[in-house]
This record gives C-alpha cells, structure tokens and sequence, in this order.
C-alpha cells in the first residue's frame, strides 16, 4: 500500500529529528531537515543476492524490519556511526526472491534493512533503541495502512551476543507497552538486496515515505 505513503511524511519527519540526536548527538553537519544521508554508504557486508555476509574491519552489521523499507532505511542512513545502509528481503524460505513476489505473501520474507555500523561510535544498544522508538512492534503484520506478512516487525542477529542483546532489550520495551510485542527475533540468514529503484529511496526522492509514523500503547 505504498500508495498511501506520503500522507504522513511531515510527521515522519518531526519523529525523526526526536530520536537522532536523542541517541548520539547531531552528526556534523547534518541538519534536521536532511534526507537520510548521502554520505553514508551503500553496500553494508558486501551484500548481494543471498551471498555471505562481511564487515569492514572494525565494523558490524545488523538487519532490522518495521514496515515499508524505504522509510526504515532513511531512518537508519541518519543515525551516527552508521556508515551504510541497504535494503533487500529475508526470513522466508524463496532464493533471490523479487519485490512483487514478496509483495504477494509468495516467499515468508520480510522487507528489511541491513545496517554496517562502527561500534565506536554507535552501539548495538542503539541502534535497537532506534528500532523500537520508531514502529509500533505491537501491531503484527502491519504498519500504519500497510499490511502484509512483508512489513512485520523483525530483528535479525548475527551472532549469541546480538541475539541475547534483542531478547533483553524486547523484555524491557514489553514492561512498558500494553499489548504484547509480535516482534519476530531471530538468527539472520541470506540477505537478498532489493531491486535497484528501492534502494535509497527517500534521498533520490528528495522526501519522507512509509512506514507511517505510529506508536504503540504505552502502560499508564
């Protein structure tokens, strides 16, 4: 439903200048009002269509999933410390799956985003802080008027110490939500990149998309 996508791009935009700097500070140079970043890379792990997976020296990867990935990823690309971004599918079962096939329910797999980070410089921590303060994890399928089992909320780790670090972080972000979080958790298989015209969305745009901004409910 990505059709839908502009209307709440404004507010997108407001909600995204309360959580970038809340986590590491204005990056230099950066205004509030910039598109994602394009300084920031666009092969995180030198991905490609299901292959292995690798960080530069010194850096991490992690994958992330809260709806429509064209907004997620302009999320991400603004978040310091974060050197690239790129989005694609997985946590189904179909090999080099395309956009309308997953569009389709066809393939089990999630519209998701795969972020190369410099752990110096943005912790893990973070960039889950980022996760949940930007999606509402409660709502299934869905996000805002978008539905489908492609815009669940997912983590996928690399490796014991991301998988442990996802697990606590969704126990504490539950004790404070109303309605228990459907936020799948889970060791990440292959990363299958995107078609070409989704990558970066946002910045070849020059505007906010999807996912609509919504929050879950908190306890009173």
């Amino acid at each position: 439903m990505k059709a839908a996508l502009v209307v709440g791009a404004l507010a997108l935009a407001g909600a995204a200048r309360l959580w970038i700097p809340a986590l590491a500070g204005p990056a230099k140079g950066m205004g509030g009002d910039m598109i994602g970043n394009p300084s920031v890379g666009k092969r995180p792990g030198h991905v490609g269509h299901g292959t292995p997976l690798a960080a530069a020296a010194g850096n991490e990867l992690a994958i992330f999933s809260q709806g429509c990935f064209w907004g997620v990823e302009e999320r991400f690309r603004r978040v310091p410390g974060v050197v690239a971004t790129a989005v694609g599918y997985t946590g189904g079962k179909e090999r080099d799956p395309s956009y309308e096939a997953v569009s389709a329910h066809l393939t089990g797999h999630a519209e998701s985003v795969l972020v190369e980070f410099d752990p110096r410089k943005v912790t893990y921590a973070n960039l889950l802080e980022a996760f949940w303060e930007t999606h509402d994890p409660t709502s299934g399928d869905r996000q805002g008027p978008d539905r489908g089992h492609q815009y669940r909320s997912a983590i996928f780790t690399f490796g014991p110490e991301q998988q442990a670090a996802a697990l606590a972080s969704r126990d504490a972000q539950q004790a404070r939500l109303m309605d228990r979080i459907t936020t799948e958790i889970a060791p990440a298989g292959p990363f299958w990149l995107a078609e070409d015209y989704h990558q970066q969305w946002d910045e070849k745009h020059g505007s906010r998309s999807c996912p609509l901004p919504h929050r879950p409910r908190a306890k009173s």
